[in-house]
């Protein structure tokens, strides 16, 4: 493998969409590399990232493998893959987008079933009436083995599912399936309900590192640098930067203001009394912020301003990828 840092994301879709509008935000447009026949990309402002354009199971795949050393796909892609991540992959950043969860739906005329514990008794009476196993339509068939072994339910079978999973009921070809639902329109539009208990997972976009990729110095310290620069990002939009002076008793109104998030970007210099405060306030708690403030002696305006990134000294997800990438 390259010595370079190999970012994986979506070649197509919706989710190609959602992960280059997040990279842009950021300040790092996504372009498409000439030739190739299209496969490659280059993130603006980080040359030294090589981007493979890949389908979102394929992602997964070269996670667990490590042909990739980053990868941005849906989590329920990686865990279908491997429903133990330990050792192979690690979630470094959930990204905010892409949500849907993995569920069980039977059919609605099912009016008595609602739970696992309904479904377990419908398997067992379902094989004493016609001598068969109930037959389960899914994608996810290492997501639902587990997932149903874990509710204690055995007398089923499972048929993989190559096209619209949601219509197999009404095909004839399962009574119940297992599959990805956002709103529950798809379902309830195939006259089917989720199983209230019927979760399996609730998945999100992640950006994921694989622990099998050859890393070093250099791919580990690019994508160091690729997650500050997320992270201070989100912590912009998150926040607000305050600027205020805080009276005789600054430390009062900081230790005061802290128990609602809001902490020192800066200090005046030292013997600078009176000096100008730089503070970082979740925009939720921009009101009570002020007030704190006002009450803990503020003097003059306070000030509320947007910025496009906050770096941090120490930033908290820099500092939990250097524990689970270690070179």
């Amino acid at each position: 493998m390259s010595a370079r840092l190999t970012l994986a994301v979506p070649s197509k879709g919706r989710l190609q969409e959602q992960v280059s509008a997040y990279f842009a935000d950021a300040g790092l447009p996504m372009h498409k590399a000439a030739g190739a026949r299209g496969y490659r990309a280059t993130l603006e402002g980080m040359p030294e990232i090589d981007v493979m354009l890949l389908s979102a199971s394929e992602i997964a795949g070269a996670l667990l493998s490590g042909d990739v050393h980053l990868g941005v796909t849906g989590e329920d892609l990686i865990r279908e893959s491997a429903p133990s991540l330990d050792g192979r992959v690690a979630l470094v950043k959930p990204l905010g987008f892409g949500h849907a969860d993995v569920v069980v739906a039977v059919p609605q005329a099912w009016i008595d079933v609602s739970t696992m514990a309904d479904l377990d008794d419908v398997c067992a009476a379902f094989y004493q009436r016609h001598r068969r196993r109930l037959r389960v339509a899914t994608k996810y068939v290492g997501l639902t083995r587990a997932f149903f072994a874990q509710a204690g339910i055995w007398d089923y079978r499972i048929v993989e599912s190559a096209g619209a999973t949601e219509a197999a009921p009404a095909a004839g070809a399962a009574e119940a399936i297992v599959d990805i639902t956002t709103t529950g329109a798809t379902l309830a539009a195939n006259n089917l309900k989720t199983l209230d208990d019927g979760t399996l997972l609730k998945s999100q976009s992640q950006l994921a590192a694989s622990l099998l990729a050859k890393w070093n110095s250099d791919s580990a310290a690019c994508a160091k640098r690729l997650l500050a620069r997320l992270a201070a990002r989100e912590r912009a939009k998150a926040s607000f930067v305050l600027r205020a002076r805080l009276g005789a008793k600054p430390e009062a109104a900081i230790s005061a203001a802290a128990k609602i998030g809001v902490g020192v970007l800066s200090r005046p210099s030292k013997g600078n009394t009176g000096g100008e405060y730089s503070l970082l306030c979740p925009r939720a708690n921009l009101a009570d912020a002020i007030t704190i403030l006002r009450r803990r002696g503020a003097d003059g305006s306070v000030t509320a301003q947007t910025v496009d990134y906050v770096f941090e000294t120490e930033d908290p997800l820099v500092a939990a990828f250097e524990k689970i990438v270690k070179v």
